[in-house]
């Protein structure tokens, strides 16, 4: 398991560091910083505060995925399904929470909202070419895997 130092800043005094759930957790939770309660209606999206800025280390980003608990049990989950935090962004992390359900669902002040991932990534060259190397799969797409 690598580990990293990733600086962060509260920008309101409220604001909760995250925290890994378990040893070998791969994602952080990530807190609602809010004054009261949040309404957030039946398909509706509401950009949720966190009340931290985070320096990324170069070479690695922050991915913001759901909360399998609040996805199943109230249906809010990131609107953008994953949320990409690059590691020149300064500004406050906000998760873009979507109601799924059917009906009104709540956020709580120091709410657990999301979970970030602090990952490695590789940032390609793009060659335009007229061939592709061949591969068994070749073209085959959407399901094409499990067919025999």
């Amino acid at each position: 398991m690598l580990k990293e130092i990733v600086r962060f800043k509260k920008l309101n005094e409220k604001a909760i560091v995250p925290t890994y759930g378990s040893a070998f957790s791969a994602g952080a939770d990530l807190y609602a910083c809010l004054e009261e309660n949040l309404n957030i209606e039946a398909g509706e999206t509401v950009l949720v505060k966190t009340g931290l800025a985070m320096e990324i280390p170069e070479g690695y980003a922050g991915l913001i995925y759901a909360r399998s608990g609040l996805a199943t049990k109230k249906g809010l989950a990131p609107a953008n399904k994953v949320g990409v935090i690059d590691s020149d962004y300064r500004g406050e992390i906000m998760v873009a929470l979507h109601n799924h359900s059917k009906t009104s669902q709540q956020i709580e002040p120091q709410e657990r909202i999301a979970q970030l991932v602090i990952t490695p990534f590789l940032q390609a060259d793009f060659e335009e070419v007229q061939t592709l190397g061949e591969t068994e799969r070749g073209t085959g797409g959407f399901g094409s895997t499990g067919r025999k």
